[in-house]
């Protein structure tokens, strides 16, 4: 008895909710999407990754799962996890998960930049 107890509760609309506790969220915008992953900053550079470039798309499903098209500045890049990371962190809240899918094509090269991007890292000392 004791055991379909504990079952019961464990299906309590609060247990539900605290298993998924994003479930409820309504479906993010890319525009959300985008305006969260200006904080997450490449370790190396000091910039974010929008003004970087290395973001190539943003895709968000019925089930407010995202999907990043993103890149690198190098494909040898040491800190792929902290990014990961980093992205993961700043879109808690807004969709119900983040994934990456790690693209090299087109190689990320400066002109993919933004303006903002070359103030910033002018100011830190760069010739872009």
């Amino acid at each position: 008895m004791a055991e379909s107890a504990e079952a019961a509760a464990a299906e309590t609309p609060a247990a539900v909710e605290a298993a998924a506790p994003q479930a409820g969220l309504k479906p993010a915008s890319e525009e959300e999407v985008r305006e969260a992953l200006y904080d997450v900053v490449d370790p190396e550079l000091g910039i974010d990754v929008v003004n970087l470039g290395l973001i190539y798309g943003i895709h968000i499903d019925d089930a407010n799962i995202a999907t990043l098209d993103m890149t690198l500045t190098s494909a040898a890049c040491p800190l792929t996890d902290v990014i990961e990371d980093q992205a993961k962190s700043a879109t808690e809240g807004i969709v119900n998960e983040l994934r990456i899918n790690w693209v090299w094509m087109p190689p990320w090269g400066p002109d993919k930049i933004t303006d903002d991007g070359r103030e910033q890292l002018r100011a830190l000392g760069f010739n872009v």
